[in-house]
């Protein structure tokens, strides 16, 4: 509903996606929906994205995902 807003996809094949980016001034589809992060394999037939649980104690209502990167150690 929000839209993604970055991708990084690992050697391996998982994605993963930021969601949910909001710029004060531009509307918003869901003003009221914190951000997210999504997982997607598309090692899959038919990948789909799954959103990941965020810990508790993150502050998810004022997350704002913009962009995202990985790292592979």
């Amino acid at each position: 509903e929000t839209g993604s807003e970055d991708i990084d996809i690992l050697p391996n094949g998982l994605a993963f996606i930021s969601s949910g980016l909001k710029y004060q001034g531009l509307k918003s589809f869901a003003p009221d929906k914190p951000g997210e992060i999504f997982l997607m394999d598309l090692n899959e037939a038919n990948p789909r994205a799954v959103e990941l649980r965020i810990s508790r104690g993150f502050d998810l209502a004022s997350f704002n995902p913009h962009g995202i990167s990985t790292y592979v150690d």
